[in-house]
């Protein structure tokens, strides 16, 4: 039996690939500031933070696989510093620990807000795409040096494998990550301005499920694109009035003029309310270098195949909008693409 660390698995994407791995058969740890609000009790959690060098150590031992998950998944923070001490710092002590450790694989987990081209564009961007040194602000500074650092562990002989979920969606993300976030922004206004970027969403379960494959099979020092189809935000939208049957209006909003509106938000946020704002510079920034991405390598050479995205967002909307409540918090069924095979709160994720 394969004994496993899944740092920040109390996270949205977390607590699917926990239960994924339980369903494989694999002896599973938590590390993270807290269990999920329902936890399985086939895993042993351990409350705690990254930072704690003592408590990595201890939470490794005797494990042979680490996914580190954990970390800052939002925009926003009153200390902006610490999205460099947790996402960039946390990671190099998880790392450095494994390796000390002598333990044989490792998957760190990205994103693909840091995946940038010189302009938007529908053709996509590879999974081993360079990252360029200006990024749009501290989150995602804080994640591209994070990538570099597990990029380098790579290069020097560790295997560390990279996966790099998209937009995950699905009903009850309790932690409201930013997709969650952008979908119940947009349910709860008939007036929607917006800018008309690219977005990859995907299943959450799906997302799971591509973080395994990588771990199983992808090679060390790469990285691998785990989302779902890329489309105009507007078509989101549409879709989503379509699947709610509401009525909506869609206005597209220029984007230096977004860029100055959540810059003047955030000024706000920063110095008087101390509250997150409805956006921020830095998303805006994001939009408008974001382009479509390809999964082509992790289907290739992982075996990656994703459902469409319609369903899982139906589920989610039925959710948000109070449809779902009746359905369990998060299932531990593997997805259609598994079963063919047979086979992040502050500073924990």
């Amino acid at each position: 039996m394969t004994r496993i660390l899944v740092t920040g698995g109390s996270g949205f994407i977390g607590k699917h690939l926990v239960a994924a791995l339980i369903v494989r058969g694999g002896q599973v740890r938590v590390l993270d500031l807290q269990p999920p609000p329902r936890a399985l009790t086939q895993v042993q959690y351990v409350s705690g933070s990254v930072l704690d060098r003592d408590l990595v150590d201890r939470a490794m031992d005797g494990v042979d696989e680490v996914y580190h998950l954990a970390g800052l998944p939002g925009m926003w923070l009153p200390r902006k510093a610490d999205f460099h001490t947790v996402n960039c710092g946390g990671t190099e002590i998880v790392i450095e620990t494994a390796r000390k450790r002598g333990i044989r694989r490792f998957l760190h987990c990205s994103t693909e807000s840091i995946l940038f081209r010189a302009s938007p564009s529908m053709v996509p961007v590879a999974d081993d795409a360079l990252l360029p040194d200006d990024m749009p602000g501290p989150y995602t500074r804080s994640k591209m040096l994070a990538d570099r650092f597990a990029m380098q562990a790579a290069a020097s002989g560790y295997p560390v494998v990279i996966g790099c979920p998209t937009m995950p969606v699905g009903p009850y993300d309790h932690n409201v990550t930013p997709p969650t976030a952008m979908l119940r922004y947009f349910l709860k206004r008939r007036l929607q301005l917006h800018l008309d970027f690219v977005v990859n969403l995907v299943d959450v379960r799906d997302a799971a499920e591509g973080l395994i494959l990588a771990m199983e099979r992808g090679q060390a020092g790469h990285r691998y694109v785990l989302g779902g189809e890329s489309m105009p935000l507007r078509q989101v939208l549409e879709l989503m009035a379509e699947i709610s049957g509401r009525r909506v209006r869609c206005i597209h909003v220029n984007g230096k003029v977004a860029e100055m509106v959540t810059a003047t938000l955030e000024f706000i946020a920063d110095h008087v309310t101390r509250r997150p704002p409805s956006g921020t510079a830095e998303g805006v920034r994001i939009a408008l270098r974001a382009g479509a991405l390809s999964i082509e390598k992790a289907q290739r050479e992982l075996g990656y195949a994703p459902g469409a995205v319609e369903p899982v967002l139906r589920e989610t909307i039925a959710h948000l909008l109070d449809a779902g409540h009746h359905q369990p918090e998060w299932s531990s069924t593997p997805s259609s693409r598994a079963r063919s095979l047979h086979i992040e709160r502050r500073f924990g994720g």
